[in-house]
């Protein structure tokens, strides 16, 4: 990259009570969102706790329901205005951005609909003498005020699976997006208020580290719902007030096992999307490929040859495939990685080297050692690393070896290994001849072990967003 533009980045100063936002790409000015100190969040946790305690001001389910539809409905309409914006702030390539908006409107529709879910249950009480001569049945309710903290890797939707579930949940709601993609959060809430929500149920927040520990932290708040990285969600939860629920959503190192019989001419652009979609920047992306041994070195050089085949380049251009990692910092790191691997023994077979400042080539690595960063760690770049395995118990036992368990897949046309591996895979999701990064939104999402805690997903997490609440009469 030119140094005129690194220098004419490097003269944006922040403005006070503003947060610049840039491209990733060539560190471009796109826009600002303002920014908040601790005393206007600490008048926003006031008003959302006297909304919560106040039972006449909860938002009836109809009038939900009624926002969340119109909520979809405005995002429709302006579904080129925030694929632009998803691909300028947060470098993911333009036709990806426009999936991601056209799921951000399914999300937002999924929450209106699971609306009608929440509901309670009988309990029978006459099974013992003791529980006779009553009826007793559950209630939902909210479970108060929920903060969502979360990540710039799909700056809409990520958005939409925190906030929408809260606004559905009749749940007070502040959010706080990634500092570098705060433009598509803001869009989002500013829709919500359009669409009938007050104001003063959905707040959006900019602001330095320090303060939003201060938020995440404060007493009043009744549920964290967090995405991001591991040491810093789990630092979080270490500090959150007594009796403050969570969800915590990290990164994995994906692991996926390719079975003798597997169809392997078929599964290859599966497995070139699963580990070069937003250059490797998703938290299932498919990133450790376990295949027979005489065969690894094949499978490596057709991912190969596709991955060199990939537009690199500016996420707002049309043909882009593989846009930038979100900071330069991200891009020295992924080049550490890769260099320590090939020096530690593990055989380039495409990429491998930096295209500037803010870009990577997409790289497939053969029989990486097993120690190394990219074997151990989740690189979330755009880098594929290939295994040989003589015996598929050890494949599994490899890809079982680390702390982090999120999503896995396996290829094969054997129903026996297909279940072998849903059994034996410490995963929460396993696919089965697809890659480990497919999702849907109304299915369960989470990750085991350092990966994450509880479980999101649309009705999950109004689920967790929800209390129930039980009452018993006597006859």
């Amino acid at each position: 990259m030119a140094d005129s533009t690194k220098s004419s980045a490097a003269g944006k100063k922040q403005l006070a009570g503003k947060l610049n936002v840039v491209n990733p790409y060539d560190q471009s000015f796109i826009g600002s969102v303002p920014t908040v100190n601790w005393n206007n969040i600490d008048k926003y946790l006031a008003t959302s706790e006297q909304l919560f305690k106040d039972r006449n001001q909860w938002l009836p389910a109809f009038e939900r329901i009624n926002i969340l539809k119109k909520a979809a409905n405005l995002i429709s309409q302006r579904t080129d205005e925030l694929a632009l914006l998803i691909a300028s702030e947060g470098g993911k390539p333009l036709m990806d951005a426009r999936v991601e908006v056209t799921r951000a409107i399914d999300g937002v529709e999924l929450c209106a609909q699971e609306i009608s879910k929440l509901t309670g249950t009988e309990i029978p009480m006459d099974l013992t003498q003791a529980g006779a001569g009553r009826v007793a049945f559950t209630t939902k309710e909210p479970i108060g005020v929920v903060v969502a903290v979360s990540a710039f890797n799909h700056p809409l939707n990520l958005i939409v699976h925190q906030v929408a579930p809260a606004v559905a949940a009749g749940c007070p709601v502040l959010v706080k997006p990634a500092r570098d993609t705060p433009l598509s959060c803001k869009a989002f809430v500013d829709i919500l208020h359009e669409a009938g929500l007050p104001p003063q149920w959905c707040r959006f927040i900019a602001c330095d580290i320090p303060t939003s520990e201060k938020m995440i932290t404060d007493t009043r708040i009744a549920f964290f719902s967090f995405i991001g990285s591991g040491n810093v969600g789990w630092m979080l939860r270490a500090k959150l007030a007594p009796g403050t629920r969570c969800a915590l959503e990290h990164g994995g190192v994906a692991p996926v096992i390719i079975e003798d019989s597997a169809d392997v001419e078929a599964m290859i652009p599966s497995l070139l999307k699963g580990g070069f979609y937003h250059s490797g920047q998703v938290c299932v992306s498919v990133q450790r490929i376990f295949a027979p041994k005489k065969k690894a070195k094949i499978i490596a050089q057709m991912l190969a040859d596709g991955a060199a085949k990939l537009i690199v380049g500016n996420a707002i251009d049309e043909f882009t495939e593989c846009g930038p990692l979100i900071r330069p910092k991200e891009v020295d790191r992924v080049e550490a990685w890769v260099d320590e691997a090939v020096a530690t023994g593990a055989t380039l077979i495409t990429g491998g080297k930096r295209l500037g400042d803010s870009t990577y080539t997409p790289t497939v690595l053969l029989e990486p050692p097993v120690d190394a960063k990219v074997s151990t760690m989740e690189i979330f770049g755009p880098v594929v690393c290939v295994y040989g395995y003589d015996d598929i118990d050890q494949a599994i036992a490899q890809a079982n070896s680390l702390e982090y368990a999120f999503q896995a897949s396996v290829f094969t046309k054997n129903l026996d290994v297909a279940m072998k591996a849903i059994r034996e895979l410490n995963a929460t999701a396993v696919m089965v001849n697809d890659h480990s990064a497919f999702r849907v939104d109304w299915m369960p999402f989470a990750g085991r072990k350092q990966s994450g805690y509880n479980t999101g997903g649309i009705a999950y997490t109004m689920h967790d967003m929800s209390q129930d609440k039980m009452a018993v009469i006597k006859l």
